[in-house]
């Protein structure tokens, strides 16, 4: 195996598993491991010897309330009958093997650092999953009263859980702490309203936070490869209870731009591939807008009242292509809604679980300096955990603790967004331009032919998925299209750091009765910037336009995400949306731009620009090229307003 092609955690596995390693005598593609990288290959390779020599497994069938049996596996440190250790509870549908006596997790508890501190780990499938017992429901709607003990929800599987655990696991200092990422981040929110007076601590990771937006849905646009290939797989059903999982689905080929070209129309994918099959694909079509259907699916209405003996810290990657919302909403929801709550929030430069995977030191063409990931883990998550679950007191933890881009450095906030920004607003201006001033004159607007049959692609890489890299990908390939419209500052005579959400208002008008609109936040670097020897060689950082931040709006839901509507051919209108929260500094030296553009394929599915009443029945006659316009007059200056933190 020839180990420069791979990054630290597919070096770990290999190693783990016994297989044979050799360096390269090729030219590689990516440069060779940091000492940092190195270092922590080297401790998770110690970590699997260390989990057989120091922890019992224990598998348990925990009955529910309404005598359902949940199967969960427990680590437990082998002097647990001497010491009393906290519980550490995750709950998952991606199944808690390895199962069966033997056979050991090579990692255990959110970091190496906590399970050599010493927890009893506690993993759970959830109902319906792998080895529980059950019925599956996606994003089970929970209920704010129960009539009898048939009314469950995953509040209350919770509950019943760390209620058994305490009284039959294994001897426990009666405290527990629940973390989790991504689905178990969700359930580890949902977890918070089991409201059990022994659950000190919750760590919401990347949770969802409402299916609309989180995952499969920005904005009522559809991210059309997430869905279909999450769905492929984790959708289909399974009738009892198995160790095993489902195969991933084969395109039969790499690349996901043509794979779904060829599919067509979004209903095509049951007829094509999925065969009925899918059930939930078959519930999600049937509701394209922000109906009843999503709108139970939506946890943050229920996250009031909880138990202020719970401490929350929930986490989230800036360059998440998953579940940024979602981390972002559950922090904003549980400190309107539960005034007093020790309620914390942390922000890094990751991808979609980075934190807890490698030293997230790169992220596609980034580097972020050392160890972001490794000083999350050892000086903020296994403080707070220890804390909360060992020492029975408040943890000094910031409110926010936030990576800022650009500078590469955290920076810790009372309040989030922070209330030291000031907001500005940057107006599209005549001729490629962005700026704080109000345009005056020019022309009014700029426009471009956006043809469903040849659409913008998200990336330059090849792929069949949503790469998590794409959040940081150089964006001249875009740039240098025209359906996609540039706007730049001048060069920054001194640094600007951005904080907290962007307002976008686009005064636009088709000739089509539908559109998506696509905002993209770039940094610029100089043209004379040095390349990184952390990065791949072929990468050159002169010139790069590195995403920072973007967000689609399906222009349908500009007046209402339950009530689309079309628009009028030749009319201005105003299309608001925000875009999501970003830390970033743009360098003194580099510049500021913003693209826009109506199709960002295959990452976002094609909008027909003729309004049908649901996109996911539209005919293939349905997609129509039109001309947009973006207006920047002073009667209808579309804009971006901005938090800008104030200088230190």
């Amino acid at each position: 195996m020839l180990y420069p092609y791979l990054r630290p955690a597919a070096l770990a596995a290999l190693l783990a598993s016994g297989a044979c390693i050799t360096q390269a005598q090729t030219p590689v593609t990516y440069p060779l491991p940091s000492e940092t990288e190195k270092q922590q290959l080297a401790i998770t390779i110690a970590d699997t010897l260390y989990i057989q020599q120091h922890y019992n497994k224990l598998e348990y069938q925990i009955p529910m309330r309404d005598g359902v049996k949940l199967y969960t596996i427990v680590y437990a440190p082998k002097d647990a009958d001497k010491v009393k250790y906290p519980i550490m509870l995750n709950r998952t549908p991606y199944a808690v093997g390895p199962y069966g006596p033997g056979k050991y997790k090579k990692s255990l508890g959110p970091s190496s650092t906590m399970m050599h501190e010493g927890y009893i780990f506690a993993y759970q499938d959830v109902r319906g999953r792998y080895m529980s017992e059950g019925q599956f429901v996606d994003v089970r709607p929970e209920k704010d009263t129960y009539k009898g003990k048939n009314d469950i929800d995953e509040g209350t599987d919770t509950f019943d859980t760390i209620a058994w655990l305490l009284k039959k696991g294994p001897k426990n200092n009666g405290r527990v702490g629940q973390w989790g990422i991504s689905y178990p981040g969700y359930y580890t929110a949902t977890g918070l309203l089991s409201r059990h007076p022994a659950l000190k601590a919750s760590s919401p990771q990347a949770p969802i936070a409402d299916w609309f937006w989180d995952d499969f849905h920005h904005n009522g646009a559809f991210f059309l490869p997430h869905a279909f290939n999450f769905l492929a797989s984790f959708g289909l059903p399974r009738p009892q209870p198995t160790p095993t999982g489902n195969p991933a689905f084969q395109h039969g080929t790499p690349d996901g731009y043509d794979f779904f070209m060829r599919m067509g129309p979004l209903k095509n994918a049951d007829a094509q591939y999925y065969k009925g099959k899918v059930a939930f694909w078959n519930e999600m079509t049937q509701h394209p807008n922000y109906d009843e259907f999503w709108q139970a699916r939506n946890l943050r209405p229920h996250l009031k009242n909880l138990n202020k003996g719970t401490a929350v810290l929930t986490v989230g990657g800036f360059n998440d292509a998953e579940d940024l919302f979602g981390a972002l909403k559950i922090y904003e929801t549980i400190e309107k809604q539960n005034p007093g709550m020790r309620n914390g929030l942390v922000m890094g430069p990751w991808v979609h679980g980075g934190w807890a995977r490698g030293t997230g030191e790169v992220v596609g063409n980034v580097a972020y300096g050392e160890s972001p990931s490794l000083y999350y883990q050892k000086e903020i998550e296994a403080p707070f955990f220890k804390s909360y679950l060992k020492d029975g007191k408040p943890a000094a933890t910031p409110e926010a603790t936030v990576f800022e881009g650009g500078t590469n450095q955290w920076r810790t906030f009372a309040a989030w967004p922070p209330t030291e920004t000031k907001e500005r607003t940057l107006y599209f201006q005549p001729n490629g331009k962005i700026g704080f001033e109000q345009p005056s004159t020019g022309s009014e607007f700029d426009q471009y032919l956006s043809d469903p049959a040849h659409p913008v692609p998200f990336t330059e890489a090849t792929a069949t998925g949503m790469t998590r890299e794409y959040m940081t990908d150089d964006q001249r390939f875009a740039s240098r299209r025209p359906d996609v419209l540039t706007y730049q500052t001048e060069v920054l005579t001194e640094d600007m750091t951005l904080a907290g959400p962007i307002e976008a208002l686009l005064q636009v008008a088709t000739t089509g009765t539908d559109a998506d609109w696509v905002v993209k936040v770039i940094d610029v670097y100089p043209d004379n910037t040095p390349n990184n020897s952390r990065l791949n060689p072929a990468v050159k950082l002169g010139g790069y336009q590195q995403m920072v931040r973007s967000e689609v709006m399906r222009g349908r839901f500009r007046n209402s995400f339950s009530k689309p509507e079309a628009f009028v051919p030749g009319q201005v209108t105003a299309v608001p949306f925000t875009v999501q929260d970003l830390c970033h500094t743009f360098r003194k030296g580099h510049r500021l731009m913003v693209q826009v553009q109506s199709s960002w394929f295959p990452l976002v599915d094609r909008n027909p620009q003729t309004f049908v009443p649901n996109i996911f029945e539209a005919d293939e006659k349905d997609f129509q090229a039109a001309t947009h316009r973006l207006y920047h007059s002073p009667q209808h200056a579309s804009q971006l307003k901005v938090r800008v933190l104030a200088v230190r």
